[in-house]
């Protein structure tokens, strides 16, 4: 009998945030791509929390919607609330963030999906990886899928979330399957062990949902979306949309007490679970362990559409066993007469950790192998999207013979994001946040298209539409700035106005009207320019400085407990391993940039100090000619 094959230019394994983005973008951009799921019901599913964006993972969405992606979107069309987070701080710290209609946000990417030109949607299970052999090089020539059928390609990208060898823990049950209702499978990671790939366990967990007809709002706090809705695209100017509020309640020493009684029967304190879990995204177990003087955690009530009654209990994820997830709903306050619709579960699940990728993530055992998403060792969806988004970039740029699309920190977080995973590697499930990116104000949310669309237009991966618009804002931004220069109020210039701390763009269209013709998003950009220019001046000579100084000693006694605002893990990493100079330091897993300038920030001042009091002392390697001398 004869052997079925199809052939593509792109295979795509998997169909969630990094699968979809995947093989949209190397659509994109020409290729012919199949991307294969085991069910085309589960397409962009949200497994966990019902949200897209939030703090550094807002931006991520920006940069993702910059570069043609459709994760901004598809939120834009499916949410039920909107907030922009840190309002009262900087504009570095500002970040989106929307509740979503779950089944509405997967059913929209799925509709994207099926809609675009160029992808073929299969509902197939992959069970092998073919593989081509010229010596000592291996090149991914496409995959086998069950019933024998095969799948050619030129490149390869594996997305396959939480399925590999996935394994369910609640109490001490255990079910085979990466997420509820759904299996498991295993021959793709024995084809990576068998190609020579290391491969490791993490484990992930999700909460209870409960039936919102049974809550008692009354009991609880309303945290309703801003008035003005902001949309996550660029390519949207507005959002019209009725929010829904989401509720804000804690839990009490007496939930406490419940799971301190239970902990031997908790998957990952009675020793079933040896896997580690994501720390900035506890369960309720290791926030009662690891915060033992605290008496409440808080919990946000997340409605998960506008057509269930189903509510997410974020802030309590577990493995607990069923009867205890029962009693600790009961002693939360609005929970009391709650119904649990689902029981909150842990999953463990192979990754390859991602110092085994080239920063194009394309691996470096396997020519034409790509991955992207919770393969790498990542947590969130953000984090899974933007991954695909560059896999598949790069994959259709290595069957064009070009160079791969590689970001810079300095450029994205989508940057931050690769180059700490392929870079550093990971010990935990790696999530963003903006402490990891040392160049925030140059990242913010509101440029992501200035920054990020003529890079998509010159490789090809974005619309004409979109290009289009950010030259017709980048003309009205110029414009703008003109207008500021040129009009002069009681002898200053407006522009030399608005660098005021407490003057801000309205106060300009009260004294010139011309003003008032430009949006919104342009008012912002322009003062943002205007009042931070210094700021990201003073940035760019950071830069130079840290490049000059990576190869700093630092003394083998430094105290790192002395610096108060370096990571509690930094002070312990590095307290631990001494490294004797700042590249050095740089290398150790789980150190970020911004925890190196700090480190640099403090050196810098030690020897400033000591060259004050002794001004033969030379202040930098490069002003010296040599080395910085940092000896008390």
């Amino acid at each position: 009998m004869a052997r079925t094959v199809y052939d593509f230019d792109i295979v795509v394994v998997g169909a969630g945030h990094a699968g979809t983005e995947a093989a949209l973008a190397a659509a994109r951009m020409g290729a012919r791509v199949a991307l294969l799921t085991t069910n085309l019901d589960t397409v962009g599913q949200m497994s966990c929390n019902p949200a897209i964006g939030g703090v550094a993972k807002g931006q991520i969405v920006r940069e993702i919607d910059a570069l043609g992606g459709a994760m901004a979107r598809a939120i834009d069309a499916t949410g039920i609330q909107f907030r922009m987070l840190n309002c009262r701080k900087g504009p570095a710290m500002h970040s989106p963030r929307a509740q979503a209609d779950k089944k509405a946000y997967q059913q929209e990417i799925k509709r994207i999906i099926e809609t675009s030109p160029g992808v073929a949607l299969r509902q197939e299970t992959v069970e092998d990886l073919l593989i081509e052999r010229t010596g000592s090089r291996l090149r991914a020539t496409g995959v086998i899928v069950r019933g024998d059928a095969w799948y050619r390609a030129r490149a390869v990208i594996l997305t396959t979330g939480t399925f590999l060898q996935a394994i369910m823990h609640t109490g001490e049950t255990k079910t085979p399957g990466g997420r509820a209702g759904e299996g498991t499978t295993a021959g793709i990671s024995q084809a990576l062990a068998r190609l020579g790939f290391v491969l490791a366990r993490f484990k992930t967990g999700t909460p209870p949902r409960v039936n919102g007809r049974t809550i008692d709002y009354s009991r609880t706090t309303e945290q309703p979306g801003d008035d003005d809705p902001q949309p996550f695209s660029f390519m949207n100017d507005r959002l019209h949309v009725e929010q829904l509020p989401c509720w804000i309640t804690y839990t009490n020493e007496g939930v406490h007490e419940i799971i301190r009684q239970n902990l031997h029967r908790a998957p990952m304190y009675s020793g079933q679970i040896r896997s580690r879990g994501p720390r900035y995204c506890p369960s309720i177990e290791d926030k009662v362990v690891r915060f033992a003087d605290k008496t409440r955690h808080q919990i946000f009530l997340e409605p998960e559409g506008r057509r269930t009654a189903e509510v997410y209990v974020n802030g309590i994820s577990t493995s607990l066993p069923r009867d205890v997830q029962d009693a600790i709903i009961r002693l939360i306050p609005g929970l009391e007469r709650a119904q649990i619709m689902r029981y909150g579960y842990a999953v463990e699940y192979d990754f390859c950790p991602p110092d085994q990728l080239w920063p194009s993530l394309e691996t470096k055992l396997v020519e034409g192998l790509f991955f992207a998403g919770q393969i790498n060792g990542t947590t969130g969806y953000e984090e899974a999207a933007a991954q695909g988004l560059m896999a598949g970039i790069n994959a259709a740029l290595r069957l064009k013979g070009a160079e791969p699309l590689v970001l810079r920190r300095d450029q994205a977080y989508i940057g931050v994001l690769i180059d700490d995973l392929v870079t550093c590697g990971v010990d935990e499930p790696y999530r963003m946040f903006t402490s990891r990116a040392e160049y925030r104000l140059l990242l913010r949310h509101d440029n992501a298209d200035r920054r990020l669309t003529p890079i998509g237009e010159r490789i090809g991966v974005v619309e004409p539409e979109r290009a289009v618009r950010l030259r017709e804002k980048l003309e009205a931004i110029q414009h703008a700035r003109q207008i500021l220069q040129r009009v002069v109020y009681e002898g200053s210039s407006l522009e030399q106005w608005l660098r005021r701390p407490e003057i801000g763009w309205n106060d300009l269209v009260a004294r010139c009207p011309q003003l008032a013709q430009f949006p919104p998003e342009v008012a912002q950009q322009v003062e943002y320019d205007v009042k931070y220019a210094g700021y990201i001046a003073r940035d760019q000579a950071q830069i130079e400085r840290q490049l000059r100084l990576a190869q700093r000693h630092i003394p083998a006694d430094f105290d790192y407990h002395s610096l108060p605002h370096l990571r509690c893990e930094a002070r312990e990493k590095l307290s631990r391993i001494r490294p004797l100079t700042i590249a050095q330091a740089s290398r150790i897993s789980g150190i970020t940039p911004a925890d190196i300038a700090l480190l640099i920030a403090h050196l810098e001042g030690r020897t400033t100090r000591r060259h004050q009091d002794d001004p033969a002392q030379p202040t930098s390697a490069a002003s010296a000619g040599g080395e910085v001398s940092t000896d008390p």
